[in-house]
């Protein structure tokens, strides 16, 4: 064997039980603790920003069905007498409801 493959059995020992390592594996448990952390922080905030969009969301509904409501409130209160007439042009007008009116 040529050696370079081969480590002595002094320097492996050190390598995997020294306090370095121990120090590595330190950091890298609060990093993952911190990771953790993060991500859950995270999913919580987009959590309450999905919930404040669809709050968002059904208030414009909310809004918006009270705009049609009102406007066909509006449009049923008209004086049933009145006739609507529209211009085609020129001195031309065309009158729509009043053959309705016996």
């Amino acid at each position: 064997m040529n050696g370079l493959a081969m480590d002595p059995p002094a320097r492996r020992s050190r390598a995997g039980g020294g306090l370095l390592a121990r120090v590595a594996w330190l950091a890298g448990a609060v990093a993952w603790a911190l990771a953790a952390a993060v991500g859950a922080l995270l999913a919580v905030l987009l959590g309450v920003m999905v919930v404040t969009a669809a709050l968002f969301a059904s208030v414009c509904l909310a809004l918006a069905g009270a705009v049609i409501k009102a406007r066909r409130a509006l449009r049923r209160s008209a004086d049933p007498t009145l006739i609507e007439a529209r211009h085609v042009g020129g001195h031309s007008w065309v009158g729509y409801g009043w053959d309705g009116h016996g």
